[in-house]
């Protein structure tokens, strides 16, 4: 049952998000959140590790998929920083 609605989540996630605006790694890493990989959220290293991409790649990613509205950065700041999946 909670696949079930696992899956009607993802799909309605996808259904909102712009993805012209989206490149392979950030898709890879939603699809990843979505999936319930990341249960806490996930943060700049993660996502370097996940995306394979470089810090700062890492970090102009996830900005952008905050101001894009699919992610919420987490109250915690600093290396506690972490990013989750709206909704």
């Amino acid at each position: 049952m909670q696949d079930i609605e696992q899956n009607l989540a993802k799909t309605r996630f996808w259904q909102n998000a712009d993805h012209s605006r989206l490149n392979k790694e950030q898709i890879k890493v939603l699809n990843r959140l979505l999936d319930g990989d990341f249960a806490d959220g996930i943060s700049g290293s993660q996502y370097e590790k996940v995306a394979k991409v470089s810090r700062a790649t890492a970090t102009r990613h996830l900005v952008q998929l905050v101001e894009q509205g699919c992610l919420v950065r987490t109250e915690a700041g600093g290396r506690s920083t972490r990013y989750k999946i709206v909704g």
